[in-house]
């Protein structure tokens, strides 16, 4: 292995200012050509894991049954021990439970329900656009993104806009920050938060239900009984940190890498990409949930190591998405590119509930940007988010101009 290799390797993956003060597309380049899959050694704070780098072996693993979501899915979780919503959230439940609340969860899904949402989804951000275009400098994060997704997964869970504020305001502190110095205290404050709020609204749809998705969970039964408040809050709690998130943090990069690459901006205002394939390579390109985490419950090979029962295992969607041997030229941002099989949105059972609407909003993104702006402009410099789940940015100022 080169001297480059070692000291790459070397990062520590679990600090969030690894990811802003490295070149990582570099690190996973040499990462999977010479260690696809290696030891992340323990820190002072946390025990090791093993780190999973190729696109076909992190494929594959989103359906081995060796490796396990219920003890956490998201690093900073399953290195402190047990998730304490194991078994009860979705995301980190397995096997027929899993397969029950998915069900359940997807029945509220209904095509009608969709309609509306995606529906409203055009009209607010057409609004959104349509009100920046013109103005001098305004920050496209906290103006534009911040308005899109978290309204729309409160207008499906006919969350009461007085709290909706508030809900963003714990929604960047649960995973993530704009700052560095914010601590892991401020995450599981904000998480307890959100778990908090919608234990009260559970108990308030379970005695007075409506026609939305928590009046749907608070009336609904798995093996003949009802869920408790504490499954229906962080299940809820799993929708909006998935539907709020990676949504705001992808419409973010779109603009940025629009900006970047004018010749890719240029095709899409003309027609000459669609807003599906657009939405595509963005989604690839921006890769905002960087990994997943897993517990093997039983041994298993992988590339020459033994990986022990009990053993952490990352899944590192960020370098699946960048594999050279699945896409050409990975770091071009190419908004024809197809095939476009990313990652982002997981694989196999636990394939994100909400593609879908994550879709919606991005095209319904891209369809406002090509019908009333001219050129972007940047404005400033980018402020990005410290986390080692979500990359992207936390601000973005921006001018827009009409056509």
């Amino acid at each position: 292995m080169t001297q480059s290799a070692l000291s790459l390797c070397s990062l520590d993956l679990t600090d969030p200012a690894t990811f802003i003060e490295n070149d990582v597309h570099e690190f996973w380049r040499t990462v999977r050509a010479e260690r696809p899959v290696y030891w992340h050694e323990p820190t002072a704070r946390n025990p090791g894991f093993w780190v999973v780098s190729r696109y076909a072996d992190i494929q594959s693993l989103f359906h081995d049954a060796a490796l396990s979501s219920t003890r956490g899915n998201v690093l900073d979780v399953v290195l402190r021990g047990d998730d304490s919503a194991g078994g009860s959230m979705l995301a980190v439940t397995d096997g027929p439970r899993h397969r029950q609340l998915r069900t359940l969860l997807f029945s509220a899904f209904t095509p009608r329900v969709l309609g509306e949402v995606v529906e409203k989804v055009r009209h607010r951000t057409a609004e959104l656009i349509s009100t920046m275009t013109g103005k001098d400098t305004f920050d496209f994060a906290a103006e534009v993104a911040e308005q899109i997704p978290m309204n729309t997964i409160c207008d499906l869970l006919s969350i009461p806009h007085r709290d909706r504020a508030d809900l963003l305001r714990w929604n960047k502190m649960a995973l993530s920050s704009g700052h560095a110095d914010s601590t892991e205290l401020d995450a599981i404050g904000a998480r307890n938060e959100i778990v908090l709020y919608f234990m009260e609204l559970a108990q308030e749809r379970r005695e007075r239900p409506g026609d939305d998705v928590i009046s749907m969970l608070a009336t609904s039964r798995l093996d003949d009984r009802p869920l408790t408040v504490e499954e229906i809050a962080v299940n809820c709690y799993s929708l909006i940190i998935g539907g709020d998130e990676t949504s705001r943090v992808s419409a973010i990069c779109a603009v940025l890498a629009l900006i970047e690459n004018p010749g890719q901006w240029h095709a899409l205002r003309t027609g000459e990409v669609s807003l599906e394939s657009a939405a595509e390579e963005i989604i690839r390109w921006s890769t905002p949930g960087i990994h997943l985490a897993r517990t093997a419950v039983q041994d298993l090979e992988l590339h020459g190591h033994t990986v022990r029962a009990g053993d952490i295992v990352t899944l590192w969607n960020i370098s699946a998405n960048n594999d050279e041997t699945v896409f050409d030229q990975p770091r071009r941002f190419t908004l024809s590119r197809s095939p476009n099989k990313h990652l982002s949105f997981g694989h196999g059972p636990h394939y994100c509930l909400g593609a879908h609407l994550g879709r919606a909003e991005l095209r319904a993104l891209l369809h406002a940007l090509v019908s009333d702006v001219g050129r972007m402009e940047l404005r400033g410099t980018p402020r990005p988010i410290y986390s080692n789940f979500l990359t992207g940015y936390d601000s973005l100022p921006v001018h827009f101009e009409g056509r």
